[in-house]
């Protein structure tokens, strides 16, 4: 009876027509009624596969949970690959890059273990695309290519579509543009065969794009064309992008009637959806015209408007082209004064272009150099396995040694410390000797009077900075190298057994790390009381400096039983990237030094007002109000910590300088018993004058 149900059902779907959605609920029935052993997976998975067509990937997911069950009961294993790999490419869709990879690397172990050499290549491929799109080309190249062949073998079409403009793609991206050609040219015969409208138009353009970067201009304008012909109607969209650049074409053959036609068309309809990137291309194609045929009026107002969108758009190349008809528009005007300044902001761009072209024709690769097996990945496991057996052979004797130039390091910094006191000491001498002298000859002029009351004030302070300095280390950095060389002279006389050592090396390490920040801020404390203290600033990436910082307190903060919470994105800001990496480690070792047992530490980093925000908060005792007043103060502030912890009171009066020598700021947001915030905001691109 059931088998005549379903019959009836079929028969219904049958004369209902193909359509996509008719499959669907055919095999949603089917798989109603079927029991529950491998043919209900495959059942599922075709299903799977016609929702994920679709794009309805909630659906799919539903399948693929219940699936991915009974293939599990069952010990499907060809079903279970299969069911992962699916859900990879919904994860890759939702942009959801960790779980993406994760379930490809499932997948691909399970067709290894089956011998599916297809179900690998597929892997290989969809991997390749993630890695193409996030801008990993030479990676994506090396899991795309090792596809390939076993794509091409079964003539699996989508696959092939897919495979070959991500090569394409990628290629472009290398500037090898040749490579890029060729996969283009693969890509739109697939297109073709599959009627791939969409497809076949971004072929068609690029391919349109990449002769007219070699000069092959006849080839571009046959391209360009085939898009116009292959969107007969009128569509904006196309037409607003193709006619400037087709016209821009014509130009080159100087063909002046093809390319007015063109451009004029593709100004008007640009001007009307107000399309900033196609107007750019029609003005400054359009002004090139008018320059050749004389009409010099109207291209002035031509190149110039197409100046004004390209600075307001950053299209650097455009504008080294509006540069260029400018200086040319001049020197047909016998303007030469005029024409030597465009000269120069056209060669300081171009200089500039190509800065940026070098830096990215680093990544290009021959085919030759890469491994194109499908399983390429697990050889290079392989060889980081056997590195890491030899790394953890020597560590015990790496870590010895590493104590030593601790050590020894330390003791070179606190010479030069001594040295550079012993250079303030003398010049205070100097200083009082000559403010005596100036004394005495200027006791009786009252004009010069606050002149002298204010050197004596600067006296005053290079006193106290001696002072100071001279405290902190007769205190705190005589304790913490005094415990460093008791326990060397422990490992010289054997006193240690394997084990003690293993237990004080976290206090070695935190007494270390203690010094060295101590030095750093009485290094750049004294320099800055000497006003020498000068930054050097570059861009670099915040997310680094919290990487490398983190690494020095993981200790502390497991032996304080507090929680790092990790939110740094990726981002750069211009400044002087020692001194930030300073100001991020003392405050680091503030709210180390202010949390409690169960206590959270966040780092954080975004984007506001053009500007780059850093943020340490953390969920310790907070600061009472008439308190933060007196925080970054030159005068120093210091308060024990959780565990008793001592301080020089110099960090944050440090930050301060810091930050604000690098054109920041610095402030904090606190509540006692519920924690503080402290956040630095730093420029993310060098200032203009």
């Amino acid at each position: 009876m059931r088998k005549i149900i379903v019959l009836i059902i079929f028969m219904f779907f049958f004369k209902s027509g193909f359509s996509q959605n008719s499959d669907i609920d055919s095999l949603s029935i089917q798989l109603a009624f079927q029991n529950a052993d491998t043919s209900k997976v495959n059942t599922s998975l075709k299903l799977i596969e016609k929702l994920y067509e679709i794009n309805d990937f909630d659906r799919a997911l539903k399948y693929i949970i219940e699936s991915e069950k009974l293939s599990s009961t069952l010990d499907y294993k060809k079903g279970i690959a299969e069911i992962i790999y699916y859900k990879s490419l919904i994860y890759a869709q939702k942009n959801d890059y960790i779980n993406a990879i994760n379930g490809y690397k499932k997948s691909k172990d399970i067709f290894n273990q089956l011998k599916d050499t297809l179900g690998v290549a597929k892997v290989n491929n969809s991997i390749g695309v993630i890695e193409i799109n996030r801008g990993n080309y030479i990676k994506g190249l090396q899991y795309s290519l090792s596809a390939i062949k076993e794509l091409e073998k079964r003539n699996l079409k989508n696959d092939l579509r897919l495979a070959y403009s991500n090569l394409a793609k990628a290629y472009y991206n290398i500037k090898d543009y040749d490579a890029s050609i060729e996969f283009y040219l693969k890509a739109l015969h697939i297109q073709e065969s599959l009627n791939d409208k969409k497809g076949i138009d971004i072929s068609n353009s690029q391919l349109a794009e990449l002769y007219s970067m070699k000069k092959e201009y006849r080839k571009s304008i046959d391209y360009y064309e085939k898009v116009l012909a292959n969107n007969p109607t009128n569509n904006d969209s196309i037409q607003s992008i193709i006619y400037p650049k087709l016209g821009g074409e014509y130009l080159q053959f100087n063909d002046y009637d093809n390319a007015t036609r063109y451009l004029e068309q593709g100004l008007n309809i640009n001007r009307r959806i107000n399309n900033k990137q196609g107007l750019l291309a029609s003005l400054i194609n359009l002004g090139n015209l008018n320059l050749q045929q004389n009409k010099l009026a109207i291209a002035e107002v031509q190149i110039l408007e197409a100046g004004d969108i390209a600075k307001e758009t950053n299209n650097r190349t455009e504008l080294l082209k509006h540069y260029k008809l400018m200086k040319a528009l001049d020197s047909i005007r016998n303007k030469f004064d005029k024409a030597f300044v465009w000269q120069r902001k056209y060669y300081d761009l171009k200089n500039s272009l190509i800065e940026n072209n070098a830096s990215s024709n680093e990544d290009t690769i021959e085919e030759s150099e890469l491994d194109l097996s499908l399983n390429f990945d697990q050889k290079l496991s392989q060889e980081d396995n056997n590195v890491t057996k030899k790394a953890e052979i020597s560590k015990t004797k790496k870590d010895l040694d590493r104590l030593q130039l601790i050590f020894y390091a330390l003791l070179a910094t606190l010479a030069i410390v001594s040295t550079f006191l012993i250079l303030i000491y003398i010049k205070r001498n100097s200083s009082l000797k000559y403010a005596q002298e100036l004394e005495e000859k200027n006791i009786k002029i009252e004009l010069q009077n606050e002149a002298f009351q204010e050197q004596t004030k600067h006296l005053e302070n290079v006193n106290h900075v001696k002072d100071k300095l001279f405290s902190i280390i007769s205190h705190d950095l005589k304790d913490s190298l005094s415990s460093i060389n008791s326990f060397i002279d422990l490992l010289k006389d054997g006193s240690l057994t394997r084990a003690e050592f293993d237990n004080l090396i976290p206090e070695l390490s935190e007494n270390a790390n203690n010094a060295s920040l101590l030095l750093f801020n009485l290094l750049n404390w004294s320099k800055s009381q000497m006003q020498s203290l000068k930054p050097s600033p570059s861009l670099f990436d915040v997310q680094e400096i919290f990487e490398g910082k983190v690494r020095l307190i993981e200790q502390r903060l497991e032996s304080k039983g507090i929680e790092l919470i990790d939110h740094s994105l990726r981002d750069f800001a211009y400044a002087d990237r020692s001194m930030v990496e300073i100001v991020i480690q003392n405050l680091l070792a503030n709210a180390l030094k202010f949390s409690k047992k169960g206590d959270t530490i966040t780092i954080s980093n975004h984007i506001s007002n053009g500007h780059c925000i850093i943020s340490v908060a953390d969920t310790g005792i907070g600061i009472p109000k008439q308190n933060i007043e007196k925080l970054f103060k030159n005068n120093t502030f210091t308060t024990v910590g959780t565990n008793n912890e001592k301080g020089t009171g110099l960090g944050l009066s440090i930050c301060k300088e810091l930050v604000e020598l690098n054109g920041g700021k610095i402030w904090v947001e606190s509540t006692v018993n519920v924690g503080s915030t402290f956040y630095v905001q730093l420029p993310k691109s060098k200032p203009t004058n």
